[in-house]
């Protein structure tokens, strides 16, 4: 039940999700997940990192092989995620 509640946290996906093309810095992580303070940022960060997910890297932060793992669980989330939001524009062009 840990890794739901680390999940659950406020922008916790959000930031391993950048994170899946590769390294990224607080800048950069800051720059892509508009409404995310820098505090909450770095909680989330220690966080990620402790839990296994993310280490720091010469590049800011990236995956390791569990976070890289965790993606992979993630796209057919968000395979229906992209369904889930056409179907919702269709609607409001019929609507």
């Amino acid at each position: 039940m840990a890794a739901m509640d680390l999940f659950g946290r406020r922008w916790a996906l959000r930031l391993l999700w950048e994170l899946r093309a590769g390294p990224l810095g607080a800048r950069a992580l800051l720059a892509r997940c508009d409404g995310l303070s820098s505090s909450v940022l770095y909680q989330r960060l220690r966080e990620l990192t402790s839990g296994g997910l993310i280490a720091p890297s010469a590049d800011g932060y990236q995956l390791t092989r569990l976070g890289e793992s965790l993606g992979h669980a993630l796209r057919p989330l968000d395979e229906w995620a992209v369904a889930w939001a056409q179907e919702q524009e269709q609607e409001q062009e019929q609507g």
